[in-house]
């Protein structure tokens, strides 16, 4: 994809290095413009060693080339990081008067604008009544970040992070087909508690469960994460969780109005009968201490058996396996009568390498087919979701 990098003058002008640099990286051909007050914060040389596209802000250079409506009608997508103040008011007026603003007025390429400056600016009406100006033609201006800005202070206006502009830009060309449906996902892996200290767990890092609320909310979907054992506050509004009888509670709450839930969070099937509210001693236990486990409730598997007539919700159920082949498909397909849901994702975890991986490998395992995806998780999400968004048509 043919990208336009717009940078304008302010301090978050370095950070726009970072955007230009995944971009490139992940195969776009990249040119940037900056402004004149830009190159005050970045240097020429360093954005032309990045993009490695050579960097000219000067509008009447080349007249002859008529360079600004070359850069805005070859372009597939221009981002503005950071945008300041000044800049976001003279887009909303229309002016034209530099090499950056003319491309985009030549441009009809979908426009992403990252703003960055102080927290009373970012609030004053004038840049407000703009802001609203740009998203009514169809311009789409991000949120600025909270945080540290230029001296002292901090606030609302802080540029977004790189790796949060790239996705927001990319995501642009996603197809918004799960636009007003709802998707629960659980993710990570649940505890058990022996002691005030030890618990029964799993080696589950949570990566799929979080590529598929990347991929479902890029595709447009309203999604509300429950994660069991991960970081606090990694998504919007997410709910935390420990135990299995935690989860199974929080799903019994959130799941009503839900179009799909995708159970990828690993739970634990036992728990602790009675665990200790303190921690147990070793000298206590012996040489061979037993516990006393009772089997939990499978979740998936109550909200199977309720939907037939409840509220009508397609169910994704997860499978880790030590198996391969036609044995982790058969394994995956009587977990998917069993449990009355549409979907098994299963995969091998022999070794246990794909645990905390980017990479993956999965089996779709439906009534009627299976199918084999490896790549990323993210991509693999996406195909999670491609089976879904065809599932449900």
């Amino acid at each position: 994809m043919r990208i336009l990098v717009g940078i304008t003058g302010g301090i978050a002008a370095y950070k726009a290095v970072g955007v230009v640099r995944q971009l490139v990286e992940a195969g776009h051909d990249v040119k940037v413009i900056p402004t004149a007050n830009a190159l005050r914060f970045v240097g020429a040389a360093t954005l032309e060693a990045i993009s490695k596209n050579a960097v000219d802000p000067d509008l009447y250079t080349d007249v002859a080339d008529v360079k600004h409506v070359e850069l805005g009608q070859s372009a597939d997508l221009i981002i503005v990081a950071p945008a300041t103040a000044s800049f976001i008011a003279r887009t909303a007026a229309g002016l034209g008067d530099d090499l950056l603003s003319s491309s985009i007025l030549a441009s009809k390429a979908p426009v992403l604008v990252a703003p960055a400056m102080h927290t009373e600016m970012w609030e004053n009406p004038s840049t407000a009544a703009n802001v609203a100006t740009l998203r009514a033609r169809g311009i789409n201006v991000l949120e600025p970040a909270v945080g540290r800005l230029t001296g002292e202070d901090s606030g609302k206006g802080r540029m977004p992070e790189p790796e949060a502009i790239v996705e927001a830009a990319l995501n642009l060309f996603v197809p918004q087909d799960l636009t007003d449906i709802r998707v629960l996902i659980t993710a990570g892996g649940t505890r058990e508690p022996i002691d005030s200290v030890r618990f029964i767990g799993n080696n589950s890092s949570g990566l799929m469960g979080l590529a598929l609320y990347k991929a479902a909310k890029s595709r447009g979907a309203d999604v509300q994460l429950v994660a069991a054992n991960l970081q606090p506050g990694l998504t919007e509004g997410q709910v935390d969780v420990s135990t299995t009888e935690e989860l199974r509670e929080t799903l019994n709450n959130q799941v009503a109005g839900t179009d799909v839930l995708i159970m990828a969070a690993a739970v634990s099937d036992y728990r602790v009968e009675t665990p200790s509210a303190a921690k147990l001693k070793k000298a206590d236990l012996g040489s061979t201490p037993v516990l006393n486990l009772v089997e939990n409730p499978d979740l998936l598997g109550e909200i199977g058996a309720k939907r037939a007539s409840g509220r009508p919700i397609t169910l994704i159920g997860f499978a880790a396996e030590t198996l391969a082949g036609d044995d982790l498909v058969a394994s995956a397909r009587k977990k998917l009568e069993a449990k009355k849901v549409d979907l098994i994702v299963a995969n091998d975890v022999t070794g246990g390498a794909v645990f905390g991986s980017d990479a993956t490998a999965i089996k779709l395992v439906s009534a009627n087919e299976d199918l084999s995806f490896a790549g990323s998780k993210l991509e693999a999400a996406n195909a999670i979701i491609d089976w879904i968004v065809s599932a449900r048509k």
